[in-house]
């Protein structure tokens, strides 16, 4: 048996009038989608637990079988995993951005989704210039962490970048504010302007019209988590496909491989068929592959509903319709498709909604639904015995719908 999840990250919404009143997912034509709805299982999943924000990282531990309450250090440490910064007992992990800063404004979470090549150069600016603070670690486009010697620093209430777009910096840095290190830090982050605006690779983007990175943003920090493996969990042997170094980060404390796809950007222009590919051929090898795609939940942060159909339409065509295609030659298999949660386009940001999945194996249990949608898969559920589901438990769900037992 092989077993394929497909995450479309932030991709459910909400109706949305320039739709008049359909939701992206409803909007986009989706026949992939439609089909493992139609002929497989459908129901309601609440991947964030009550009393935990609706971050990727949360939503994502739970989709792959862990429950956030008992597993989930923070952020930063994740990110710490896939990009070789190993902390200590004493560490602790921050997500670090690029931002962009107008006269006091968070302007852009992103920076403009600065390249990597950009970002290396202004991340070893950092370190040359703040080694006293800590460590900067290169992650890939805006996405970096850095590390700071001081377990108390992982108390510190930080709020995602993504959440405060256009709004006052001053009033959203770390807190408490008459705290020792959270003063330290916000200080670190002001300071940043200094270096980043003078460095070249921002005048030059000035120069070509793009946002500059002109200042860091630290948040989502955590002490390294302690997880036992997938295999040991499962019995079954997994990997990762995405551009997204949160999803690899989880992968290795998991004991997941991540599979590298060259042209996986965890942007609109990421290679769909490329991740495709090297699931199929992960595959081979292995029982169970994740396959992320980051694309809808920029989109939804970006406010940009025609970008958002159109990254749920690559995922049926060129993701799902592949593997629809080339499962069958595999043996026995069985599908999902799912969001992580959903990023409301109105809203720009996650919410902890409860999520609609779909579950396909041949020749299982159909319940019918009529498409795969937030509304046709909710009036389905709401008509059925199912219960809603808590997030980390989909996985044991998913693997015993078609038959086979947990080891």
């Amino acid at each position: 048996m092989k077993y394929v999840v497909v995450i479309g990250d932030g991709m459910t919404d909400l109706p949305l009038k320039e739709l008049d009143g359909e939701t992206p997912l409803q909007r986009a034509h989706t026949p992939n989608m439609d089909f493992i709805a139609k002929n497989g299982s459908c129901g309601m999943l609440k991947t964030v637990p009550e009393g935990m924000e609706p971050g990727s990282d949360v939503a994502n531990l739970s989709i792959m079988g862990y429950d956030p309450k008992k597993y989930y250090t923070g952020r930063g440490p994740l990110e710490a995993a896939s990009i070789g910064a190993e902390l200590t007992d004493n560490d602790v992990g921050f997500r670090c951005n690029f931002i962009t800063e107008e006269e006091g404004i968070l302007a852009d979470f992103n920076a403009g989704h600065i390249s990597t090549a950009e970002a290396s150069q202004l991340i070893e600016a950092l370190n040359q210039s703040f080694y006293r603070y800590g460590k900067f670690y290169l992650g890939t486009s805006y996405r970096h962490l850095f590390v700071y010697n001081d377990t108390a620093s992982a108390a510190l209430k930080s709020t995602p970048p993504h959440d405060v777009v256009g709004e006052p910096i001053s009033e959203h840095l770390l807190k408490p504010g008459n705290d020792p290190i959270s003063t330290k830090l916000n200080e670190l982050m002001h300071k940043s302007s200094d270096v980043l605006l003078k460095h070249p690779v921002n005048k030059k983007r000035l120069h070509e019209g793009k946002k500059p990175a002109n200042m860091i943003w630290l948040w989502g920090q955590g002490i390294k988590p302690q997880m036992t493996k997938f295999a040991d969990n499962y019995g079954l042997k997994g990997a990762t496909i995405t551009g997204v170094d949160l999803i690899k980060g989880i992968g290795t404390y998991l004991g997941l491989t991540n599979v590298r796809v060259p042209g996986a950007t965890g942007y609109y222009d990421t290679d769909y068929c490329g991740k495709v590919n090297f699931a199929l051929e992960a595959l081979e090898n292995h029982d169970l592959v994740f396959i992320h795609v980051e694309a809808p939940d920029e989109a939804g942060h970006a406010g940009d509903i025609q970008e958002k159909i159109m990254a749920i339409e690559r995922i049926d065509r060129r993701i799902l319709g592949k593997l629809l295609e080339e499962l069958p030659s595999m043996g026995d298999y069985t599908i999902a498709i799912l969001p992580d949660h959903p990023t409301p386009i109105d809203i720009r940001t996650h919410t902890s909604d409860p999520i609609p999945y779909a579950v396909y194996s041949p020749g299982c249990e159909s319940d019918n639904t009529e498409s795969y949608n937030e509304k046709a898969v909710e009036n389905s559920f709401n008509n059925s015995s199912k219960k809603l589901m808590e997030g980390y438990q989909f996985l044991k769900y998913f693997i015993h719908y078609s038959g086979r037992k947990i080891q």
